[in-house]
């Protein structure tokens, strides 16, 4: 991954973005496109960039990847300062006793902990129960409600404290890479259009969308807005490759071994293969899942968006999920940039994706 690339990277996934607080990752991925394409910022906090085809008849193409993660906001703070807290997005109670965190102020990040009664004092019963959320709590290292109201408010949200760092090979871990890793192909799909020397036979927008985690939000006003005839959704996949997960579940995906397409009812039939196709033809690595129902993504949204969008999803291989040590492989985000590059390159018209 070329350098530029990778430090954008870093900056995205650096950048605090719960689902209705994602402007600080919005800015970098706003600044990022913004020296090759048309940027626009609606209401809600979708960022889209444009990029233009041969002229304006062509179908329109949308990318989208959603940029919240899941995180924290703060909900009370009690008499001697310690600040509970409510889930945004799917939080694992299992894993959030005993972490650092920062909560995003006014004036800044403030680091935390969340608390953790010492196991020598715990009953046997209470080593084999989880701890619910709603009974978690954050110290800020304040001795009072009063000091800690001096520092933070009622709604502050809230991640944990990680940011990116390598692996062996290619891996990199981080929190919130679902589904900044499918911003960051965004970006780097618009990126590579705009530098390519022949334009699309699309017109291309590119959206960081925003609250997908709390019911697929900015998925649906920008699909809304923009009107697209073909949409491609950028989002991370469950690997089955470590010991824990059961391949039944997800069918057999390996981080490092390319991007995954799913097959369904949310999935044109004809873009599907359009993809298949294209991945073979340039030699990109490519896996496969099956998704019986609706897949949960902005894909769902854009699908039924008006009078319906020839919809797919490019999926990059992930390991644990929203946590904060999430994996991924810089290889797969490259080839997933390529293959949609890649198939841009090859859709003749929108009559094409009509199933038959």
């Amino acid at each position: 991954m070329r350098d530029e690339s990778f430090q954008f990277l870093q900056a995205l996934v650096a950048a605090p973005s719960p689902s209705g607080y994602e402007q600080p990752a919005q800015r970098v991925f706003r600044d990022y496109i913004a020296t090759f394409a048309q940027v626009t910022t609606d209401v809600l906090g979708n960022v889209t960039g444009f990029v233009a085809g041969a002229h304006s008849e062509l179908p329109t193409v949308m990318l989208i990847g959603h940029s919240d993660e899941i995180g924290f906001q703060v909900k009370y703070i009690d008499d001697n300062g310690f600040l509970y807290f409510g889930a945004i997005g799917g939080v694992d109670p299992h894993l959030t006793p005993g972490k650092r965190v920062k909560i995003h102020t006014r004036t800044g990040a403030l680091t935390g902990v969340i608390g953790k009664k010492p196991i020598h004092l715990m009953l046997e019963e209470e080593r084999k129960t989880v701890v619910k959320l709603d009974a978690q709590y954050i110290d800020i290292g304040a001795g009072s409600k009063l000091e800690a109201q001096q520092h933070v408010r009622v709604g502050d949200p809230v991640t944990f404290a990680v940011e990116l760092q390598r692996l062996l090979g290619d891996r990199v871990t981080s929190r919130g890479f679902d589904d900044k890793a499918g911003s960051f192909v965004v970006a780097e799909v618009l990126r590579l259009v705009a530098a390519a020397p022949e334009k699309p036979p699309v017109n291309l927008y590119g959206v960081s969308s925003v609250q997908e985690e709390v019911g697929l939000r900015g998925g649906t006003t920008s699909s809304y807005s923009i009107k697209p005839d073909v949409g491609i959704c950028v989002e991370v996949d469950f690997c089955t490759d470590q010991p824990d997960v059961e391949k039944k579940h997800n069918g057999e995906v390996g981080l490092g071994k390319g991007p995954i397409v799913p097959r369904g009812a949310n999935i044109n039939p004809a873009l599907f293969e359009l993809l298949a196709a294209t991945a073979e033809q340039e030699k990109i690595p490519l896996q496969f899942t099956g998704i019986p129902r609706a897949s949960g993504t902005d894909a769902n949204v854009m699908q039924i968006s008006r009078g319906g969008v020839a919809t797919a999803l490019v999926k990059v291989p992930l390991r644990y999920m929203h946590t904060p040590v999430e994996v991924i492989s810089l290889a797969d985000l490259e080839s997933c940039a390529q293959l949609i590059v890649a198939a841009l390159y090859r859709i003749k018209g929108r009559e094409t994706f009509i199933p038959c």
